[in-house]
């Protein structure tokens, strides 16, 4: 069985979910997810950034709307858990936690601790942070020890 670790900051799509279960095949795929609410990984300005760059104007607006802290991980647990039955109704294992800080520290550790074959981060963009290499997939490249693939989510969740 291959064993993915997934990286997210929302509740995966239909969409999304199919596109991850789909990644290699017919052979079985095992899910380790971690979740980020992303509230809590990026201050307010550079996601307001990133939806002017993606023409979302109007969500740029609503920036400060985003849940943040004790919010936010209410927001992320629901998100978790939606995404963790999405991909077990696909018909692949998966199993999660949220994160609070240092997500890169926690992907390590999860890396390690299961065998991972891979990371996928699937994300919104963040072109800010792509652009300087900041985002979770160009730091993890450097730290993981193994294939890390870098998704766009297919649409809001």
């Amino acid at each position: 069985m291959f064993t993915s670790v997934l990286m997210i900051e929302k509740a995966l799509t239909s969409a999304d979910v199919e596109f991850v279960t789909t990644l290699h095949g017919e052979e079985p795929v095992s899910f380790q997810v971690l979740l980020q609410p992303r509230g809590e990984q990026a201050d307010r300005l550079l996601r307001a950034i990133d939806d002017v760059a993606l023409g979302e104007l109007d969500e740029a607006v609503r920036e400060g709307e985003t849940p943040e802290g004790e919010e936010a991980l209410s927001v992320g647990q629901r998100a978790l858990e939606v995404s963790l039955a999405a991909l077990r109704a696909s018909g692949s294992g998966a199993e999660g936690r949220l994160i609070e800080d240092h997500p890169l520290d926690a992907l390590k550790s999860l890396v390690e601790e299961v065998g991972a074959d891979e990371v996928i981060v699937l994300t919104d963009p963040h072109y800010v942070e792509e652009f300087f290499h900041r985002d979770w997939a160009s730091r993890a490249r450097h730290k993981v020890g193994v294939p890390v693939l870098k998704l766009f989510s297919h649409s809001k969740a």
